[in-house]
C-alpha cells in the first residue's frame, strides 16, 4: 500500500521551482513521475552554461545540415516556387499574413481582459513558432510562442496563463478543422485510409467541442473550487461566448489557408481543386498534432505531400506544393516577427527621444 504523501512546510524550495509553475496548468497531462524527472533534468541542463552551449551547438549543427541538404536538393532540381505565377504567389503570401492576423486575434479571445497580450505579440509568437518548426521537433513551437509572447514588453500574462491559452487554442483548432475534414472525407478521390484519417480528425473536433462547452461549468463546480488548481482555473476558463468568437476567427484563418493552397495547387501545375486543398490542410494539421516529430514543418510537409500522392497526384508535384506552402508559411511568419521587432524598437526609440 502506498503511503500518504507528507505535507511540506511553508516557504520550501518547491514553491520557487520554475518547473512547478509550468506544470500546474498541465497537471492532467503530466502524471508520470519519470516524465517529471526527465523534464526536470532537461530544465536543469538548459539552465546550466554547458547545457546551453550544447543545445545551441546542436541546434546550429542541425540547421546547417538541413540547409546543406536543401541546397543539395535544389541544386539539381528547380525551386518549386520558380514555376508559379508571380502575381498568384504574391497574393498567396498576403493571404497568409491575413491568416496569421486572424489566428492572433482568435488566440487573444482566450485570455481574460486584464491578462490579454497585444495582438502583435501573439502574431509575433506564431511567427517565431513557424521559424523554430523548421529545425526543432514538434511541440517546441509552443515553447517558442510562450517565450516570444512572454518576453514582449507589456505582456500581462504569465507562463501558466499562456500554457492554458495554448491548450484552449489547440481545442479550438480541432473544432475549426472538423467541418473541413468532414468535407474532405466526401472527396471521391480519397482512399479508405485517407477517409479513416479524416474521420479521426472530425471526431477529434467533435470531442474538443464537447470539452470546450463543458469546461466552464466544470471549472465553476464546487468540487473543482475545493482545489487550488480549480480556483486558479475558474476565472481564467474561456466562456462560451469568448470560445465562439475565437472559433469564428480561427475558422476564418483556416478558410483563408484553404484559398492559399487552392491558388498554389493551380499555379504549380496540379490544378485548382478545393477538395485537394482541404485534404492537404487536414493532413498537415493532423501531423502537427503529434506529440513529437522529427521537425514540426518537415512532419507537416511530409503528411501533406503523402495525402496528395494518395489522391493520385504525381509525387514530384505533391512534394513541390508541400514545400512551397511550408516555405511561404515560414516567410510570412518571419515577416511578422521582424515587423513586430521593428515596431517595438521604433516605439522604444521614440519614447527615449521624447524623454530626452
Amino acid at each position: 500500500m502506498n503511503e500518504a504523501p507528507t505535507p511540506l512546510p511553508p516557504n520550501t524550495r518547491l514553491r520557487r521551482d520554475p518547473l512547478a509553475a509550468i506544470a500546474v496548468p498541465l497537471a492532467p497531462i503530466v502524471l508520470e513521475g519519470r516524465y517529471r524527472v526527465l523534464v526536470g533534468a532537461l530544465w536543469r541542463l538548459g539552465r546550466s552554461r554547458p547545457g546551453q552551449w550544447a543545445v545551441a551547438a546542436g541546434s546550429g549543427a542541425l540547421v546547417v545540415a538541413l540547409a546543406l541538404l536543401a541546397a543539395r536538393h535544389f541544386a539539381t532540381t528547380s525551386w518549386p516556387l520558380a514555376s508559379g505565377n508571380p502575381g498568384v504567389l504574391v497574393a498567396a503570401g498576403l493571404l497568409l499574413l491575413v491568416a496569421q492576423a486572424l489566428k492572433a486575434y482568435g488566440w487573444g479571445r482566450l485570455f481574460t481582459p486584464d491578462e490579454r497580450p497585444k495582438a502583435l505579440a501573439l502574431a509575433a509568437g506564431n511567427g517565431g513558432a513557424a521559424l523554430i518548426g523548421v529545425a526543432l521537433p514538434g511541440r517546441f513551437d509552443d515553447a517558442m510562442r510562450i517565450a516570444v509572447v512572454r518576453r514582449y514588453p507589456g505582456c500581462p500574462a504569465g507562463v501558466r496563463v499562456l500554457c492554458l491559452s495554448l491548450v484552449m487554442l489547440g481545442l479550438i483548432d480541432s473544432v475549426a478543422l472538423a467541418p473541413l475534414a468532414f468535407a474532405a472525407a466526401l472527396f471521391p478521390g480519397a482512399g479508405m485510409g485517407v477517409r479513416a484519417g479524416l474521420a479521426v480528425v472530425a471526431a477529434a473536433g467533435v470531442a474538443s467541442a464537447a470539452v470546450i462547452l463543458a469546461l466552464p461549468r466544470l471549472a465553476a463546480s464546487r468540487r473543482a473550487l475545493r482545489f487550488r488548481l480549480g480556483r486558479w482555473l475558474s476565472p481564467r476558463t474561456s466562456s462560451r461566448r469568448a470560445a465562439s468568437e475565437a472559433w469564428a476567427l480561427v475558422s476564418a484563418c483556416w478558410l483563408v489557408r484553404v484559398v492559399v493552397v487552392f491558388l498554389l495547387l493551380g499555379t504549380l501545375g496540379v490544378g485548382y481543386s478545393f477538395p485537394l486543398a482541404l485534404l492537404f490542410l487536414c493532413a498537415g494539421a493532423a501531423a502537427a498534432a503529434l506529440p513529437i516529430g522529427p521537425a514540426g514543418a518537415a512532419t507537416q510537409v511530409g503528411a501533406s505531400a503523402a495525402a496528395l500522392i494518395a489522391s493520385g497526384v504525381d509525387a514530384s508535384q505533391a512534394l513541390g506544393v508541400a514545400v512551397s506552402v511550408g516555405a511561404l508559411g515560414v516567410f510570412s511568419g518571419a515577416a511578422i516577427l521582424l515587423a513586430a521587432v521593428a515596431w517595438r524598437t521604433g516605439v522604444s526609440l521614440a519614447a527615449s527621444r521624447a524623454a530626452a
